[in-house]
């Protein structure tokens, strides 16, 4: 798993500026891969994540004192929402991302089921949320080069 100075924590309003920075630097070579100009995650703006504060359960992953993951998740409609599942390309295969979904899930006791989407030819996010049961249930065209690929899976209230 990751390594031993890694903490799943929640994150703060004053982690909010290098939670931002984690987000852009991972996607901003992800809207390349696709060959797009932009993607939602790269026009997020402080004001955006300081709000989501207030609505959002914001989970960060920690080692040694600097953020290297984060993921966000809102409920809604029985459902939660899970986004912006991020994790430093420096620490990438250390189950950190799998550490921060697990870890947002458990915080959503009352939710009927968790939803979250990925680039079809996002081949490392997709093994891990098929590891984690997620199974693909709609995938939405965007552009020429990019699809979008919307999870699901039952959430704790779902057997309920």
């Amino acid at each position: 798993m990751w390594g031993m100075d890694v903490s799943i924590e929640t994150a703060r309003p004053d982690d909010a500026e290098e939670i931002l920075r984690l987000v852009h630097a991972v996607f901003r070579p992800v809207a390349e891969e696709y060959d797009m100009g932009t993607l939602p995650p790269l026009e997020d703006t402080l004001t955006d994540l300081l709000a989501q504060f207030r609505t959002h359960v914001i989970l960060k992953a920690v080692d040694e004192g600097r953020i290297v993951g984060s993921v966000r998740g809102v409920m809604w409609r029985g459902t939660c929402e899970v986004g912006r599942l991020v994790v430093d390309h420096s620490m990438h295969g250390q189950g950190i991302g799998t550490a921060l979904a697990t870890e947002l899930e458990s915080h959503f006791p009352d939710a009927h089921r968790f939803e979250l989407f990925t680039g079809h030819r996002s081949g490392p996010s997709l093994h891990i949320y098929a590891r984690l049961g997620y199974v693909p249930f709609r995938i939405e065209p965007v552009s020429e080069s990019l699809q979008l690929v919307y999870l699901e899976k039952a959430g704790p209230a779902a057997s309920r």
